[in-house]
C-alpha cells in the first residue's frame, strides 16, 4: 500500500466515523482546532495529519487507534443464533435480525405480533419507517389516520408523527420492519 492508498484508507475512516456521530467536518473541526477545509482535504485523502492529530481526531471520534486501523471483513451475512429477541407481556416479539444495526443506516427486525396484540406507541422522531406484513393483518396507526395491511402488502411513512402497529385478527401476525436511521 503506497502513501495515497494509506491516505484515502484513513480519509475514508475519518469520514465515516464522523458521519455515525452524526458531526459536520465544521463540528469535526471546532472540537480538534483543525480548520473545516484541512478536515475535507484529509477525508480526500488529499492530505496526511501528524500521527499526534491524527489520534486527536481519533479520540475525538469515540474511538482508539487499535480499533480505527484494525481491519475487520464486513459481516454480510447473520444467523438465527445472532439474532436478539424481546418478548413482552401480551407474547410478541421483536427480533433484531442484523446484531448491532445501530452503527448501519437502517435496523431491520423481524416482527410477530399475537392475536389482539399491539406494539407500543413510538413518538414522532425523524427518520422513516418500512414493514413488509409475511403473514397475518396489521392496522398501522399513523397519527389520527389507521390503515389496514394485510399479507403481500407493505408500508412507508416518515416517522414525524406517533404511530404503532397491531393485530385485529385471530391469528399471529408476522412482518419484517425496518426503521432508517435505526432508533436506540
Amino acid at each position: 500500500m503506497d502513501t495515497s492508498d494509506v491516505n484515502k484508507y484513513i480519509g475514508e475512516r475519518i469520514r465515516n466515523l464522523r458521519n455515525r456521530n452524526g458531526l459536520t467536518q465544521q463540528e469535526l473541526a471546532d472540537r480538534t482546532e483543525l480548520t473545516k477545509g484541512f478536515i475535507s482535504q484529509l477525508e480526500r485523502g488529499q492530505v496526511s495529519a501528524s500521527v499526534v492529530t491524527l489520534f486527536d481526531l481519533i479520540e475525538c471520534l469515540g474511538t482508539t487507534p487499535a480499533e480505527f486501523f484494525r481491519h475487520e471483513e464486513e459481516k454480510v451475512v447473520f444467523s438465527e443464533q445472532e439474532y436478539f429477541e424481546k418478548i413482552d407481556e401480551e407474547g410478541n416479539s421483536i427480533q433484531w435480525i442484523v446484531p448491532s444495526a445501530q452503527k448501519y443506516q437502517m435496523e431491520p427486525l423481524l416482527v410477530v405480533l399475537q392475536p389482539r396484540g399491539k406494539l407500543e406507541e413510538d413518538k414522532p422522531h425523524t427518520g422513516e419507517e418500512f414493514g413488509f406484513v409475511l403473514s397475518g393483518r396489521l392496522n398501522l396507526h399513523l397519527g389520527e389516520k389507521t390503515y389496514q395491511i394485510k399479507a403481500g402488502e407493505s408500508f412507508y411513512y416518515q416517522a414525524s408523527q406517533a404511530h404503532y402497529l397491531e393485530n385485529p385478527g385471530s391469528r399471529p401476525a408476522k412482518l419484517i420492519w425496518i426503521s432508517s436511521p435505526p432508533e436506540f
